[in-house]
Order: C-alpha cells, then sequence, then structure tokens
C-alpha cells in the first residue's frame, strides 16, 4: 500500500494543495483563496492557506457528508454549503472569484496539483522500481494523471489502473464515451469519488485516455469489503474511495496485473458512524 491517509489532512490532496497555494504569489495569497471539494481536497486547501496566512473559503454541496465539513473548518476553512452537486459548488466558487478577486485552487484540472499528485508516483519508483501495476482511485483524475506521467517517464512498461465506484464515474464514462461528459451524482460510500471532470476539461481527460491502462468499476458492496479488509487484516481506517483499488483485487477485477502491485489508499477522512456500519455487517466479512 502507499499509505496517503497517514498524510497532514488524512488524504494525499495536500501534495497538490501545497505545490499550487505555495506557487502564488503573495499578493494573491493575502486577497484570498477559494475551492470547490467534495471534502478532503478543500480541508488540504484550508490547512496550507491557514499555514501561509491566507484564507481558504471552501465551497461544497449537500452531498458532502458532515464529518468532512467540520474538518474543513478545523483546518481553517470557511465553508460555504452550496446545492446539490459537485458542479454548482464550483459556479459558486467561480462567482466569488469574480465578485472578491479570489484566486481558485482547482481540485483536480491544474498543472500544479496535478505535479503535486504527481510526487507519489516518483515516491513509489524510488522505492520499488520493479513495481508491475498501480491502483489509483479515479475521480476528476488530477491523481492519476500525476502518478501516470511521473512513473511511466521511468518506467513505461508499468500499467497504471484507475478504479471507480460504478454509480457517477465522470471519468470512466467520458473515456468509455471519448469525451468529457456529465454523469449524476448519486450517493455511494466512495463519496470522494463524486463531482465531474468539468466539459471544458483542459489536462485530465486527456492525459488519462493517453497514459492509464484501464479503468474499473466495483460496487457498493465490493468497496464494504474492500473497507473491512483494510481494517480486519491491517488495522487500517480507510474511506470508501481509498478502498476501491483493494476491492478491485479481492473481487477480481483487475487481471495481468504482475507480482509487484502498489494500491494508493488516499484517504481515511470517513464518518465514525459510516464506518461502524460497515465493518459491523456481517455479509462484509467473506473469507479473505
Amino acid at each position: 500500500y502507499k499509505l496517503e491517509f497517514l498524510q497532514d489532512t488524512g488524504s494525499f490532496k495536500v501534495r497538490g494543495a501545497a505545490n499550487f497555494l505555495l506557487n502564488l504569489d503573495s499578493a494573491k495569497q493575502e486577497r484570498g483563496i477559494v475551492t470547490y471539494s467534495t471534502g478532503n481536497h478543500g480541508k488540504a486547501t484550508a490547512f496550507i492557506a491557514d499555514r501561509i496566512g491566507s484564507k481558504a473559503r471552501v465551497c461544497l454541496s449537500n452531498n458532502v457528508p458532515y464529518n468532512k465539513r467540520k474538518e474543513i473548518e478545523k483546518a481553517g476553512g470557511e465553508l460555504i454549503v452550496y446545492g446539490k452537486n459537485q458542479d454548482e459548488a464550483e459556479r459558486r466558487a467561480l462567482e466569488l472569484r469574480e465578485q472578491r478577486g479570489y484566486s481558485v485552487v482547482p481540485p483536480f484540472d491544474d498543472a500544479y496539483i496535478i505535479a503535486g499528485q504527481g510526487t507519489i508516483g516518483l515516491e513509489i519508483m524510488d522505492v520499488l522500481p520493479e513495481v508491475d501495476s498501480i491502483l489509483v482511485p479515479l475521480s476528476g483524475g488530477g491523481l492519476i494523471s500525476g502518478i501516470a506521467i511521473a512513473v511511466k517517464s521511468i518506467n513505461p512498461d508499468c500499467k497504471v489502473i484507475g478504479v471507480s465506484m460504478d454509480r457517477g464515474a465522470a471519468m470512466a464514462e467520458s473515456i468509455k464515451q471519448g469525451k468529457p461528459v456529465q454523469v449524476e451524482e448519486v450517493q455511494t460510500l466512495a463519496d470522494s469519488l463524486q463531482g465531474g471532470i468539468l466539459l471544458h476539461n483542459k489536462y485530465t481527460f486527456d492525459i488519462v485516455r493517453e497514459y492509464v491502462d484501464d479503468t474499473v468499476l466495483v460496487t457498493e458492496k465490493e468497496i464494504a469489503l474492500g473497507i473491512t479488509y483494510a481494517f480486519e487484516q491491517d488495522h487500517y481506517v480507510l474511506e470508501g474511495a481509498a478502498a476501491v483499488g483493494i476491492a478491485a483485487l479481492l473481487c477480481d477485477k483487475v487481471y495481468d496485473y504482475g507480482q509487484n502491485v502498489v494500491i494508493i489508499t488516499t484517504g481515511g477522512n470517513i464518518d465514525n458512524l459510516q464506518f461502524l456500519s460497515v465493518i459491523s455487517d456481517s455479509t462484509n466479512h467473506p473469507d479473505f
């Protein structure tokens, strides 16, 4: 496993947020920052903004769980809950940019964000250069884009596989249709993977299409199995999005992955009651 849930803020998102914000000039940092998020990017942006003496406004849809809202506020962010999905939260962030001059910190479709997340790939290659496959949770594509570019620049034969939930997988559906498309957001254990990829996508769609070897989908039951497996076998507390790679392997969704496989466990910011509900369900405890 690549244990990104142990990062500050509990997810990999702090990498991209730090790279973006530290490349803003001081005047823009002082003027203020706004972002839109399904939770983890907002928390990471608030955390880094606070440490550089700035203030992050974080636009969230009503789909974002309460625990993630609370964590954003604890990290120093100002919550703006708006709309029924990620696209509507994004529109509110763009309105605030126009009205107040804030700098928008994109959650995925940005060169600085992609490069920040790509440091994960460099670290993997430093420790395990003989890696055969990497399983990466797939949402807007910032994480997998950075990892794929970094890894394949060193080892072109390494497979990079994106894993999404089967409910509203925007990037997987866009790749299937050959263009960025909108999908309906549906409640899922992998709430961090919700949201679209932007119809005006600049970077990640083309990068994923060129560099990512395959995308696979897992069901809600399979995600629950992944969460339970990580807890029972390794005592890891993972959110649903972080467990999709485990689920894909457990449920034979990935083939020809070789001997050396890395699973990116992206975050541990799961609601306590949701986690207890998953691990206490006897149907999520097969013979591993």
